[in-house]
């Protein structure tokens, strides 16, 4: 199980990485343009996925309150980016030095509206993980609405054939 997530773990920094590196690479106005989507734009998009990431890591941690990082400041693309990834390479950290058994003991915590729940470890970064990718690809349908012919490929098969 721990090998597994450990991959996933590893893939999701890479994939965030390479995404994120082709967005702050368009033009900075393109960031911020309304497209039809679940979010309203790149900006936006990234922010979630930061914010959700690092509500996840303070509930695995244990925090009573979590706090979302739109909610504390408005960050810049370049900002968002930079906590996106620097949480992703921290769960990445993480798990490489995490013994399995803890994998399968629950995690009980409240999600932002206050209700409790409680789940094996494992379930919950196989979410976060998933997460991801899910809003990866929403990011890559925006930036193909923005007109961007050169998105990079993030499937986990890429990854597997440049890492294992």
């Amino acid at each position: 199980m721990k090998e597994l997530l450990l991959a996933f773990a590893t893939y999701n920094h890479w994939a965030h990485k390479r995404i994120t590196d082709a967005i702050l690479a368009m033009d900075e106005h393109l960031h911020q343009q309304i497209v039809q989507n679940s979010f309203p734009n790149l900006y936006a998009t990234v922010l979630h996925m930061w914010d959700a990431e690092s509500a996840w890591w303070q509930r695995v941690k244990g925090h009573e309150s979590i706090v979302v990082p739109s909610k504390s400041f408005n960050p810049t693309m370049k900002e968002a980016v930079n906590g996106l990834l620097s949480q992703s390479a921290q769960w990445r950290e993480w798990l490489a030095e995490l013994d399995e058994a803890p994998l399968h003991q629950p995690i009980t915590y409240r999600n932002l509206k206050g209700d409790p729940f409680s789940q094996p470890l494992y379930e919950i970064l196989h979410h976060v993980f998933n997460h991801g990718t899910y809003h990866r690809g929403q990011l890559v349908s925006i930036m193909r609405e923005l007109g961007e012919d050169v998105i990079p490929q993030t499937d986990f098969i890429v990854w597997t054939r440049q890492h294992t």
